[in-house]
This record gives structure tokens, sequence and C-alpha cells, in this order.
């Protein structure tokens, strides 16, 4: 049979068979089958409980659940192993063709049911057969009876309007559905849902709403596009056009309007046929046209209309919407993002001068904090908690330095929605740090236990002692905090019922009251959130990016105030440097530098093994709470010139392009640490280029077209150049310059390595050569942490006699690399011959010395010993 003939038999089905075709099919290719077959759909028919079928199996005593079984069972029988889109078997469009016959002739229907379809069956010889071999009891009715009872069947079931003429719009499919139903199908109200209360409030876009309403005002191409980055509020402009238009604050014009979304996606699912996309757009648009009150249709990720519904042959639904949004007959809102704007609608100019373009620009973090305050209402509603406005003000601030990759006020509400969730959860459950701790104490359990275990099978007799020390004090920790929980919950209730009274002085002075307990009881780590304040937020984006919370909210001002001094703990004698980066960095925290450019830019010059890479991690650790905060780049392996491109990563058409550039890619992933660019006098002269953006602006384009925020970085470059100059300028003591004398003895020769203009945008920090006395203090530090490594590791006493460290500040300045000599000499001869020792006593002995003396032989060498 011709395709088109089967398709106009398909297209009498009324809607309950058409259903249960579409899910035969489905079926059928889930199952692998070559064809639709009657079993597939009569699987389908029998069910839907809303169908006439099981309402004749039922009555001829087959229960649905035995008929379903006996139908699986069928269906496991037939062919399988198809790949391509099954077809309808020939036996299936013989019963759908004499079923057409049974309904409109004998019944009198416009539509065949499902009833009709049993009825064809049983008529014809094979069907029958068929039937009765999956069900055998169908063999055994009379058509003509059942026919005569179909008026009954029907009753009552989803098929009961399908049986005469006045069903016929009902039942017809969805490119011919009546005036009033596409809209209602493939749109939603937004003017009904801002009159019901079901919008947020829309605050800080009064410009962009006054210039949406300017445009659909027009009386030809009055079709306003929003352009702007996700998350900026593209949606939120229209929502606030609705609320407007519901509240009648919009011209008279307007005033009748009503701004309906249209879902592409509802448009598009179920088209599979030709031309099904094109009559339901169609519909749409005629929809619109013919309505007695204004309607302006809003189309979100408007790109998609290019090649939407599009087949071959046929127009996109931008082409179908062209004409109506030429002659001002269709009124359409659309909203994209300006790189899908450039992409997509402004290549096809006849679609692009049919909007006209309102920029929606990433609000100020002083309007954002104005929008947020418009939400608070509906989320303390939602989340039954009470939000502090300097939570409002905070997740604003730190979404907005910690999370450059998104915009805001997306962002910042993400924050502030996330924060009052978790307020609301942690009301409800065990707090974290408890639970944290239990799980902690049961691990200490499981492991003594396995330890008493083995030595009671006859097993390495393993220490106790310190197992079970360790799990009395998690007890008595664990005691002390479900103390201290249930005592905060007490309170945190007793707050919400002095909330809920009604006369505003006792309110307030029970408020108060328990404010103050509070505050006793939970010090300065709560278990038990009150409300959403700055501290909850901060909680929230720590967890988000990887700082710690306490360098964000109350370490925070005291690290960066005593930076300098911290410092000095780790890096000596290179005060001056220490002072620069501090000075620099005290500014930034207080923001009074500019805020376009990076955290801070450094170029530190030097000899090696004088601190410039030390002061790099100290100041990833201070300032970002974890070393792992500082990204370490050697610029020697970008000598040669083609390999510049790896720093942004290759531009489209070369190899490597899509995997992103060493330095882009290292500040996308931690947009908030310290990068350090090692040795940047041995790259390529074409690598200073790529950095003046960056110094200039705080961002850059990457070899994909992605702006890469390099402003929350502190840049770090280490140079040698110079080092010969520093050396012999630092000789005498008598005449040797200040840091500022130092830096500009240091200009001139930086100026062969590197061009005026590079060297104008960073701040140069000399580090000076280390005399006898600094490398003597920094043996002494190294030898500490070498004593920390062995006391940690093996729980033991160690003594370091006073000639070691002369000793080994003998033998770092006959290597004559600074501080790395120093650590050298400590990892390459102390701790490999200590380890030897230790190894030795394991295996002779079976356990650990008692206690290690590290001391220095007739040669000056290193003698550890052990007792």
């Amino acid at each position: 049979m011709a395709t088109t003939q089967i398709r106009s038999l398909v297209d009498k089905l009324n809607r309950t068979c058409r259903k249960a075709l579409e899910a035969a099919a489905g079926n059928a290719v889930n199952r692998g089958n070559p064809a639709i077959e009657i079993e597939h759909w009569l699987r389908a028919l029998v069910g839907d409980d809303g169908a006439v079928l099981p309402r004749a199996l039922a009555e001829a005593g087959v229960a649905v659940p035995r008929a379903l079984t006996a139908i699986d069972g069928a269906l496991d029988r037939l062919r399988t192993g198809n790949d391509r889109a099954p077809a309808l078997a020939p036996g299936l469009i013989a019963m759908i063709r004499q079923a057409w016959t049974v309904a409109s002739i004998e019944d009198g229907a416009d539509r065949i049911g499902s009833g009709h379809l049993l009825v064809a069956a049983l008529r014809d010889e094979l069907l029958s057969q068929q039937l009765a071999q999956v069900i055998p009891v169908l063999g055994r009715l009379s058509a003509d009876q059942v026919l005569a009872r179909l008026p009954e069947l029907a009753d009552g079931s989803d098929e009961a309007a399908g049986s005469g003429p006045a069903a016929a719009a009902a039942e017809a499919p969805l490119s011919s559905l009546q005036a009033g139903k596409a809209l209602a199908t493939y749109a939603i109200d937004l003017t009904g849902a801002a009159r019901a209360g079901r919008l947020d409030p829309v605050l800080g876009r009064d410009d962009e709403i006054a210039q949406v309403i300017d445009i659909l005002s027009r009386r030809r191409q009055n079709n306003p596009i929003l352009t702007g980055e996700a998350g900026v509020g593209k949606t939120a402009v229209v929502e606030g056009l609705a609320l407007r238009v519901a509240a009648g604050e919009v011209p008279a014009a307007l005033a009748r309007a009503r701004l309906l979304t249209l879902d592409l996606g509802l448009l598009q699912a179920g088209a599979g046929v030709k031309g099904e996309f094109e009559n339901r757009l169609k519909s749409v648009i005629d929809e619109v046209k013919a309505s007695a009150d204004p309607v302006i249709l809003f189309i979100d990720e408007a790109h998609t209309l290019i090649g939407a519904g599009g087949a071959a042959g046929q127009g996109d639904a931008a082409n179908l919407l062209k004409p109506a949004l030429a002659r001002g007959e269709l009124r359409t809102i659309a909203a994209t993002t300006w790189a899908e704007y450039k992409r997509h609608v402004e290549r096809d100019p006849a679609l692009a001068r049919r909007f006209q373009v309102v920029k929606v620009e990433e609000p100020s973090e002083g309007r954002a904090v104005t929008m947020l305050r418009g939400l608070v209402e509906k989320l303390e509603a939602h989340h039954g908690v009470h939000i502090h406005d300097a939570a409002v003000e905070e997740a604003v601030r730190l979404s907005a330095r910690y999370l450059p990759e998104r915009q805001l006020p997306d962002k910042a509400v993400s924050v502030l929605d996330t924060a009052a969730a978790r307020v609301a959860m942690g009301r409800a459950v065990v707090p974290q740090a408890l639970q944290r701790r239990r799980a902690e104490h049961a691990a200490l359990e499981r492991a003594r236990d396995m330890r008493l275990r083995d030595a009671a099978l006859g097993g390495a007799a393993l220490s106790v002692e310190t197992l079970i020390a360790d799990m009395a004090s998690l007890e008595a920790e664990i005691a002390e905090m479900a103390i201290s929980f249930a005592e905060e919950s007490r309170l945190v209730a007793e707050l919400a019922e002095a909330r809920a009274m009604e006369e505003p002085a006792a309110r307030a002075a029970a408020q108060s009251a328990v404010l103050e307990q509070l505050k006793v009881v939970q010090g300065k780590d709560p278990l038990l959130p009150v409300d959403v304040d700055a501290r909850a937020v901060a909680a929230v984006i720590s967890d988000w990016t990887g700082i710690p919370l306490g360098r964000m909210a109350d370490d925070e001002l005291e690290t960066v105030r005593r930076l300098e001094d911290r410092l000095r703990t780790r890096i000596i004698g290179q005060d001056h440097a220490l002072e620069a980066v501090a000075r620099a960095v005290r500014t930034r925290r207080a923001g009074l530098d500019d805020p376009r450019r990076p955290a801070g830019v450094f170029l530190f010059a030097g000899t090696s093994g004088v601190g410039k890479t030390e002061t790099a991690v100290a100041l990833a650790e201070l300032l970002h709470g974890d070393a792992r905060a500082l990204t370490v780049i050697n610029l020697s392996e970008f000598k040669e010139e083609h390999k510049v491109s790896m720093l942004l990563g290759a531009p489209p058409g070369y190899v490597g392009y899509g995997e992103g550039g060493v330095l882009t890619e290292a500040v996308r992933r931690r947009p908030h640490g310290v990068v350090l660019l090692d040795e940047i006098e041995k790259a390529h002269p074409g690598v200073q280029d790529v950095f003046y953006r960056i110094f200039d602006e705080g961002r850059v384009r990457d070899g994909e077209g992605r702006e890469i925020d390099f402003r929350n970085v502190t840049l770090i470059l280490t140079t040698n150049a110079g080092s010969e100059t520093i050396t012999k300028l630092m000789d005498d003591p008598d005449t040797a310059p200040g840091p500022e004398g130092l830096a500009e003895a240091l200009e001139p020769v930086l100026r062969q390595s590197f061009k005026p203009a590079f060297l104008g945008r960073l701040k140069v920090v000399p580090f000076m050569p280390l005399d006898d006395e600094r490398l003597l203090a920094i043996v002494n530090l190294q030898l500490d942490r070498a004593v920390r490594r062995i006391t940690e590791t093996y729980d033991l006493p160690v003594t370091v006699a006073p000639e070691v460290a002369p000793a080994v500040l003998a033998r770092a300045r006959a290597r004559d690399a600074g501080a790395r000599a120093v650590e050298a000499v400590i990892s390459g001869e102390l701790m490999p011959g200590l380890a030897g020792l230790i190894l030795d006593r394991l295996a002779e002995e079976g356990a650990p010395p008692r206690a290690v003396e590290i001391a220095t032989g007739p040669d000056g060498s290193l003698m550890p010993r052990l007792s």
C-alpha cells in the first residue's frame, strides 16, 4: 500500500489508538523486531485502562494481567536483531483498513477505536487465528455481539467521545488543533503566573524593561531580542515585564497583553511526520493573530530557531516566523547569549533586522545586592529560615570574587539559595562535625579490634595504647558536642517561638535574651545554624572553591595584616621583598587597587636558592590555605616561537585545538591561586606579548575564544637575569644599595632580556644574596622540618648536636647553590643515612629505634645514631 494511503489510515485512528500505536512502535524498536506486529499494538491497548479492549476482555472472562503475560510470551517469540526503523506489518495494515469500514459504515463513527479493531480482526479468518494463538478466548468471541456491545463498553472510557462526529476535532492530529489549543499546548502564560504570584520579584532591571516596552509599542518591527551572557538575568527582564503587565504599569497598548513563553522543544516533540512541525508553528502564529487580546511570545534560546524543524526542502522555524515578524503581526521577545546571536542570528540579515537588540549586561555588585534583596522574602518562605542582609551582601561579594566563570546575579542567587537550604537542613539532621567525629571514632575502634584480634591469634602484637587514648579523647569530644547540639537545638526552638510573638516589645526582649544565650553556647564554632548569615554564605563558597572557610571569614583580615610576619618565619633574609609583597596584598584586600588587574604581578630577580620559589609557595599556603593553590610553569620550556601558543591553547585548525593552554587551563581550574612563572628570561620573547593584556585587564582570550579571568590570581615571575649585578653590588656591605636602589641598578640589565613595556607593567622585587648568618638560620629551619618528619613518622625523640648546623652550612657553601644546597645536603646526605639505619634496625629487631641522635664525625660529616 502507498505511504500516503497508510498515513491517511493512521490519521483515522482515535487518540487512544494512536498513542497505543506509538507505544507499539517503541516496543518494536526496543526489542529489535523488524516490523510492528498486531501483538505489539495489542500489548499497548490491553495495558491502557482507558481503552475499550481491556473491558471487552474482562467481559469475556480474561484477566488483564493474564492477557498481558500471554502477549509478552508471543512477543518474545518474534524475530529480533533488527537495527532499522520497523515498518507496519501487512496484517496490522489490513486490520486498520477493515476497522475503518466497520467504524465509518456500520458504527457511524469518525474515528477508529480499539473496539472497531477487535471486530475487524474477529471477522478476518487469518487475523482471528493470530489473535487466538495469543489469547485463545478471543477466537471464540462473536464479532457482531462485540459490535452491538460497543456503546456500553465505551461508556465512561477515554474512547467514549471517539465514536461520533462531534469528536472529530478533539481526536484530530495536533497539526489541526482547534483555535486556542495550540497556545495552551505549546506556551506558558507568564502574565497568568504573575497574577497568581508565582513569579519572583524583579529589581534593578528598570532600564532594560523600559527598552523592551518601547520596542513592543512600535507598529512594525516591534520585536526586542535580549542578548547577554548566561546568568545575567535575560529571562528575569521578561518576567519583570509580565509583572508590570499584571500590575497595570504599562502603556494602554500593552495593558491587556498576554505574555506567553513559547516552548520550541514541545513544538518539535513527536513531530516526526513531514510538515507536522510547520503545521504546529503555523497554528500558533494563527492563534496569536486571531487572539482578541494582544499576545506577545517569548522565545528563550532564540538561536535554536535557526534550523528548528527544518526538514529536507522545507524552511526552519526562523523562516516561518519572518513574514509575521516583519509585518508586526507577531510580537516576539527573543533571548540568547551574545555569542549565539553572533554565530546564528547575525549571519541571517533578514532575521536580524526584524529584531532590535537590547543588551543585558552583568550588574554591578551594588545592583546585584538590590536584586537579591528582592528575592529574600521568597527564599525565606521556601526554606523557612531568616536571611540576614549581611548574607546577601556577602553572597554578592564572595561570588563576584571567587566565581569569575559565572555571572551576577545568577551566581549570587545560587550561593544564597544553597546557604538557605543548608541552614534549613542543618536543623533537621545531626551536624556534619559531629558525624565526622563519630566516623573517626568508629574507624579507630575497628583498628583497635583488628590489632587485638591479631594478637589473640598469635600475630604481631601492635600497640593499641595510642588508639585507645585517641578514642577516649574523641569520646569526650563527641559527648561535649552532643550536649552542645542538644542545648543549641533547644535555644533555636525557643528563638522561633520568640519570633512568633505578636507584641513587638516582648518579641524583641525574648529574641535578645535567646540570642545572647546562643552566643555563649555556640562560641566561634556553632553546630546548629540559627540564621543564614555571612558565615553560612562563606561556607558555601568554601566548599565550591576549596578555599578554607577561615581564610575568607574570621581569619582573613588577621592573616593579611600579619602576612609579612608570617612570611618571615619561612623566608630568611628577604625582608624587603616580603614587605613589598605584603603591601600589595593588603592594598588588594582593602579594595584600593585597580580591580581590573590581577591580584599582584611581581618579578622576583636574584640568584638561585635565595627564596624566590619558597616565597610563592608560602604565599599560596597563607592566602589560600593550601600549597596546591600554587601553579608552577617553567618557561624555559618555551624557548621556541611555535611553543608560545601552548600557553593559551592552539587556535582553530591547528594541532592541539580544544585541549586548552598550559596557563589558561591552570587558571580556569583554579581561578584564585598563585601562578609561578619560573625562569622567564629563558622563554622566547613572544611569551612576553602574551602577558600584556593579562597585566592590564586581568583577562585573556584562550585558543578556543573563551575569556579567562586572572583578576583573582597572583602572578609571580622569577628570573636569574642580573644575578651577577646583584652579587657584585652586594659584596661590600658598606657600599651595598638598599632595595629601591638595587631595583634601579637592575633595570638596565633587565632591559636586555625584557621589553620596557613589559617591565613597566610589573613590580620588580630584587632578592638579596644570602650571607652565612642568614644561611645558618635557613639551616636551622630546614633541620627543624627534618626533625618534625622523623618524629611524626616514628613517634620518637630526636636530638640534634650543636655542631650539626655549622657542618651543614659548610657543606652547603661548597655547593654554591644558596638555600637549595642546604636542602640538598639534608635530604641527600643526612636523611638517606638515617633511613638506612632505621631500616636495618627494623629488619634485625622488628621494631623502630627508641631515639635518634644527629651529630658530626671527625671529618665534619653528618653522623646519625640510633638508641
